[in-house]
């Protein structure tokens, strides 16, 4: 087409072009034009006017013939060189059906130079690169929470076993065995109850409300274990730091963030005084979680670990075991809100974790209905009973 255009324009360029001037030269009565002048003059004009048109006419024909001899050498030449070109294409197609799940480690490894083809190809590595990490991940996961739900399981079944060939076991005994048995069972209920809401923090939102932070915090340092805040100072500054994503999921971020900060403190034993810092607020125009508390000393290599599941950090001597699970929460939650999680080791031990939600404005003057100071007004559903809500224990 290209071709073709460039013969037409060529072609009314030279047809259009500026017609030939003729000159008569001879000699007449005192020096003028010859008697028959002018009738020369017409038949040279129609003369000059068929050269041209058969020139003109030769000219597209051999334009014509040159275009079609082009058009058949230019596809050959397109043909060869796509091929030559695309051969890198097919060969990581090739590679790609050879690549399954089982295995990811293999790569294209495309050579050659940097051009849009291997960008085309490190791009590809780097999502098997991914791939293959998410499906490690997903295997360890499969295999600790296997791990982590026998054992309860084991524990039941071995006391109930050891009770049963007891013929001298009474109604205490038995008793007693029922009471281990239900707190072992309350135990992989809140593994199961964690596990699940891992599953729903990954999967996504699937709402989104207006949510102040303030009051969810408020809620979750009121509802507190005692058990957990005895011997640690608690320290708040709440200022409204509004958001948008689902309550719930909110709830429980903070939840667990307030949870890991009580119970990985201080031991009460030591005489020393435990602390933690809660505060709410917007940062450059974001909503701000932190969470800042004293503890053990954590290694800075160790913080990014404690955030995968199945994940434990050295607790107070004689403080209940966590799940494992607290932190993994935390940044499942976090991920599908789409906020972002940066912890580092506090100056006196412990963790400094906030949580910088993605930026949104109040809704209005007041908040949904009404903004009141307690959790359901804040989030637009009732607010949570202590013994309702769902207390998963942080790592």
């Amino acid at each position: 087409m290209s071709g073709a255009a460039l013969l037409a324009i060529t072609y009314f360029l030279v047809a259009n072009g500026s017609k030939p001037r003729l000159f008569l030269i001879g000699s007449g009565p005192e020096g003028g034009l010859p008697v028959d002048g002018e009738a020369m003059r017409q038949a040279m004009r129609k003369h000059a006017d068929r050269q041209r048109e058969a020139t003109l006419h030769q000219l597209l024909v051999q334009s014509g013939v040159a275009l079609a001899l082009m058009s058949a050498v230019s596809v050959a030449l397109g043909w060869l060189t796509a091929g030559r070109v695309l051969r890198p294409v097919r060969t990581m197609t090739e590679k790609a059906r050879r690549i399954s799940e089982r295995n990811l480690h293999e790569r294209l490894a495309v050579t050659g130079p940097a051009d849009e083809l291997k960008d085309l190809g490190d791009t590809f590595d780097s999502l098997l690169a991914r791939l293959d990490s998410a499906f490690d991940a997903q295997k360890r996961f499969v295999a600790n929470a296997s791990h982590e739900l026998r054992t309860p399981l084991t524990l039941q079944r071995a006391l109930i076993e050891v009770a049963l060939s007891n013929p001298a076991a009474d109604a205490r005994s038995l008793r007693a065995v029922c009471e281990r048995v239900l707190a072992a069972g309350e135990q992989q209920e809140r593994l199961i109850e964690a596990l699940l809401t891992l599953a729903r923090g990954q999967r996504g939102l699937e709402r989104r409300r207006p949510t102040d932070l303030a009051p969810v915090v408020a809620e979750a340092l009121r509802v507190a274990n005692p058990e957990e805040a005895e011997g640690v100072r608690i320290e708040r500054s709440l200022a409204p730091a509004w958001t948008s994503g689902d309550p719930r999921l909110v709830e429980r971020l903070v939840t667990n963030l307030v949870d890991n900060a009580l119970r990985h403190n201080v031991d009460a034993g030591t005489g020393a005084t435990g602390w933690v810092r809660v505060s709410t607020g917007t940062q450059g125009g974001r909503p701000v979680l932190r969470v800042v508390n004293s503890g053990p000393t954590i290694p800075p290599d160790r913080v990014e670990t404690l955030f995968q599941p199945f994940q434990r950090h050295e607790s107070r001597p004689g403080g209940p075991d966590g799940l494992g699970l607290g932190l993994s929460i935390v940044a499942a939650v976090a991920t599908a809100h789409g906020a972002e999680v940066t912890a580092v080791p506090g100056p006196e031990g412990g963790l400094d974790i906030a949580v910088a939600f993605p930026e949104r404005g109040r809704p209005g003057v007041r908040g949904p209905r009404g903004a009141g100071s307690r959790t359901g007004a804040a989030t637009g559903g009732p607010a949570p009973s202590r013994s309702a809500r769902p207390r998963p224990p942080a790592p």
